[in-house]
């Protein structure tokens, strides 16, 4: 029988019944300026490709700009939070080209076109560290630089696990390490942990769990 999948966005952590999409778009941060307005985008080309935009801008105070932003690309990212019990998630070890060494971190990679966020998360879990999770459930989008790259990571919590191996695109096994969420500030201390949206990503997690209602 096919797993029951949950996609759901979380509620507000704080028990704020304004704080709509996500808990803090009103919580107390301040006053939500007026977006600038768009007055148009020109393609850049690089290497013959459109690899970013130029968008003029003007904002509420008359003032206009210029900025330049990377081209919106693919369908968006997971990154996945799989929790074996109520205290202890999965980390993957993997081959981080960019840094030449091995780093632990959450399971993650791209959503395919015709993926929902769930599907794509279910997906990454199966193939990176051979598990399927019957209640996943959409945290919030992670971005990385959004001063001038459009790409988000979604980051989605999965439970109530069971074996499942996919086959994927990495080169290796990837090694499954469990991590206790309690003992996150030892993880974020390691020379092999360094990848932000991860860190973030388990910090998050820890922090809904321990604040979500009606634990299971």
């Amino acid at each position: 029988m096919a797993p029951s999948l949950i996609s759901r966005r979380a509620p507000c952590w704080l028990g704020c019944p304004a704080c709509t999409p996500w808990p803090w778009t009103n919580c107390g941060v301040g006053a939500v300026r007026e977006l600038p307005r768009i007055l148009s985008v020109e393609p850049i080309e690089q290497g013959g490709r459109v690899r970013a935009e130029r968008v003029h801008l003007q904002f509420s105070n008359g003032a206009r700009r210029v900025f330049e932003r990377s081209a919106p690309r693919g369908f968006g990212a997971v990154i996945v939070v799989p929790m074996r019990d109520a205290d202890t998630a999965l980390l993957v070890r993997e081959y981080a080209c960019g840094l030449h060494r091995y780093e632990l971190g959450l399971v993650k990679g791209r959503i395919d076109e015709g993926e929902t966020v769930i599907e794509a998360a279910n997906r990454e879990l199966k193939e990176e560290a051979g598990f399927g999770a019957r209640k996943l459930e959409v945290l919030r989008p992670l971005t990385m630089a959004p001063t001038y790259m459009a790409h988000q990571t979604w980051l989605v919590l999965a439970e109530d696990l069971y074996q499942e191996k996919l086959q994927g695109d990495e080169p290796e096994p990837l090694d499954v390490v469990p991590w206790r969420l309690d003992q996150l500030d030892q993880l974020m201390l390691r020379d092999d942990c360094s990848e932000g949206r991860s860190l973030a990503g388990l910090f998050i997690a820890r922090e809904y769990l321990a604040r979500r209602p009606n634990k299971e």
